[in-house]
């Protein structure tokens, strides 16, 4: 999780999220969400974070921000909750990319940069969302939406300048691309080092499961960890689905509709003929008939059409109507007036000559009425039965318009309320791994967790005929670990694991340090207290590294960022264990011989170097306008958007 936010905010992508204010506000606005934007020269009231230049940027707008990103990564991982964003790096991301834009915009300002009013004009008028029926922007609707989000016009405006200062600033520097030989050369060379050494481990379950922890000793543990066992927001969510089956009998066709249809289609239940031709358009008339001799002299229509360097096409069960839709009444009278087997044409088109074979003749009988029974009782009932759903979500839609609540719908409309069980943002119900979501109700999850409290009802498709589900947003369970009570052997084991951990972790660096001492790493691991697995040796370059794309093995990683000749420690995954690494070995070459790694590094770090010109320009321009952060402050209010004290 880290890994990848830190993969977004070093990223172009994450570059645009920062200062394209095109691409933020339309999003914004299409979320329905532009809390986030606030005024150039004051961030938002309240307590500063960090003090940018004369502006301070508050800790309700950190908070707005991390929020409103989260929501956005939520778009590609449903399950992402506020405590996963937070420990994976969003909050430091999101805290960092407003005094970015904060620092840009101000250092643009001071020296003389200017954004027309007629340019802002022109962004606000072009985000989607704000255009009326005709096209245009609409004033109403803009106002309307300043209302809802409790933001000013102005703050839109200040902010707009603000952001589209920073991204006039970076785009030069973005984009750049160009890597000297010399800047590569030492990179290239780093692939070709080989490094040779030990790896040794202390394995927790050696150590031994100890005595039991005293009921004060989990309760210290289990309050210090609580981010471990915190289980995601959770919502009980009410609905009430409405499907084909209230209306099915309502929607049952009558005798006086069946015989009305069947009157209004006699043309379909009359009899009627269907031909198969096979058809071949030629663009003049001396190849048109040289074509019909060829056919009537025993060649076949396709064989003789490919000879001419054409294709037959194969027309099936065609009725007269259809092929005349198709080519001219000329034409279809023609064919159907012919006898099965027989050449028809050449006849005049508008793409040339038309010759035409007749396949077959199929004559289909007329329907009486209690023949078409059966399919005009299906058609008029699929009919009835979508309009009907239709009109009820209409009726639904209008009352919600009309500030109905979820109550009143489903007494009006006598449906059949239900309510979740405290799920999450996928539909699961993390203390019930048995009971898998039902995936018909994928959209009334989404439409939950899309809801603030207080919010309108919604209405969710379900399914693929035409059902769907009034929603309505119950209450809102915060992410919290559960009662120690509930959870208390889990956090017994845990202790125990932590416990193990820590001695192992004392005998490992007990072995690291007689290492770094001059002490053979075998023979300091022999000296452990308990019995530990043999050394192994272990051996890489960096291209290998780089090469290994499921990621190489932490040691092998660790191995190549230390001195020559010493040992270091490095905790296992999953709380197994530490493992002792000892470099031996380190052998450098050279990479100027080297042309074709030279050109393969110079076309990497060209990918890169403009993020890289990007950040340290960042930097000296936060350097130059002054950035101060409250770093009390920020520590605070990571804890609370982790639901911490």
């Amino acid at each position: 999780m880290l890994s990848f936010f830190r993969r977004f905010i070093n990223s172009r992508l994450g570059l645009i999220v920062t200062f394209a204010f095109l691409a933020i506000i339309a999003v914004a606005f299409a979320l329905g969400d532009v809390t986030g934007l606030s005024s150039g020269t004051r961030v938002a009231s309240g307590t500063g974070i960090a003090r940018v230049g004369t502006a301070d940027v508050s800790v309700d707008e950190v908070k707005r921000r991390t929020q409103d990103e989260m929501q956005n990564f939520r778009q590609r991982q449903p399950t992402l909750d506020i405590i996963q964003f937070v420990n994976g790096g969003g909050y430091d991301a999101a805290l960092e990319r407003l005094i970015d834009a904060v620092a840009l915009g101000q250092f643009g300002q001071k020296v003389g940069m200017v954004v027309s009013k007629r340019a802002v004009d022109g962004q606000i008028a072009s985000v989607p969302d704000l255009q009326g029926p005709d096209g245009k922007f609409s004033q109403a609707k803009y106002e309307t939406l300043l209302s809802q989000r409790r933001i000013t016009d102005a703050q839109i405006r200040a902010d707009i300048v603000r952001s589209t200062l920073g991204q006039q600033l970076i785009s030069p520097t973005e984009g750049a691309g160009q890597v000297p030989l010399n800047f590569a050369s030492p990179y290239a060379a780093l692939l070709l080092e080989k490094r040779a050494g030990l790896v040794g481990f202390v394995p927790t379950n050696a150590i031994g499961p100890g005595d039991r922890p005293t009921e004060a000793e989990v309760a210290t543990y289990y309050k210090r960890n609580a981010a471990r066992y915190t289980v995601p927001e959770r919502r009980v969510i009410r609905y009430a689905l409405v499907t084909p089956d209230r209306v099915k009998a309502a929607a049952m066709p009558t005798e006086a509709e069946i015989a009305t249809a069947y009157k209004t289609q006699a043309a379909r239940f009359a009899a009627s003929e269907k031909r198969s031709l096979a058809q071949v358009v030629i663009g003049d008339k001396a190849g048109a008939d040289a074509l019909v001799a060829k056919i009537k002299g025993g060649a076949a229509i396709d064989v003789a059409a490919r000879a001419a360097g054409l294709e037959a096409a194969m027309l099936k069960d065609l009725d007269k109507a259809s092929y005349t839709a198709q080519t001219s009444a000329e034409i279809a009278n023609a064919v159907f007036a012919a006898a099965r087997g027989s050449i028809v044409g050449p006849i005049k088109s508008p793409l040339g000559w038309t010759i035409i074979r007749v396949d077959s003749v199929q004559q289909i009988a007329a329907k009486s009425l209690d023949q078409a029974r059966a399919d005009l009782t299906k058609e008029i009932g699929a009919q009835k039965l979508a309009t009907m759903l239709t009109d009820l979500r209409d009726r639904i839609d209008d009352a919600i318009a009309d500030n109905a609540t979820f109550a009143e719908i489903v007494s009006d409309q006598k449906l059949q309320a239900t309510s979740t069980v405290p799920i999450i943002a996928d539909g699961r119900d993390p203390e019930n791994s048995t009971v898998t979501p039902d995936p018909r109700l994928a959209q009334v999850v989404v439409a939950g967790f899309a809801a603030e409290q207080g919010d309108d009802p919604q209405l969710a498709p379900v399914g693929q005929d035409g059902s769907f589900a009034v929603v309505s947003l119950d209450r809102i369970l915060p992410a919290a670990p559960p009662p120690l009570a509930k959870i208390s052997n889990l956090v017994v084991r845990d202790f125990a694991i932590s416990r193990a951990l820590r001695k192992a972790r004392a005998i490992a660096v007990d072995i690291v340090a007689k290492a770094n001492k001059g002490v053979p790493l075998a023979q300091a691991v022999a000296q452990s207290p308990i019995k530990l697995p043999d050394i192994r040796p272990v051996a890489s370059s960096r291209a290998q590294l780089a090469a290994d794309t499921k990621g190489a093995p932490p040691p092998l990683v660790l191995l190549f960022s230390m001195a020559g000749k010493t040992a270091k420690l490095l905790e296992a995954p999953n709380q197994s264990g530490y493992y002792v690494i000892y470099l031996d070995q380190i052998e450098r070459a050279g990479a100027v011989s080297n042309p074709q790694l030279l050109r393969a590094m110079r076309g990497d770090l060209s990918k890169v170097i403009g993020r890289e010109f990007v950040r340290q320009f960042a930097n000296a321009v936060q350097k130059d306008v002054g950035v101060k952060k409250n770093d009390a402050m920020i520590a605070q209010t990571r804890k609370e958007l982790l639901g911490e004290r």
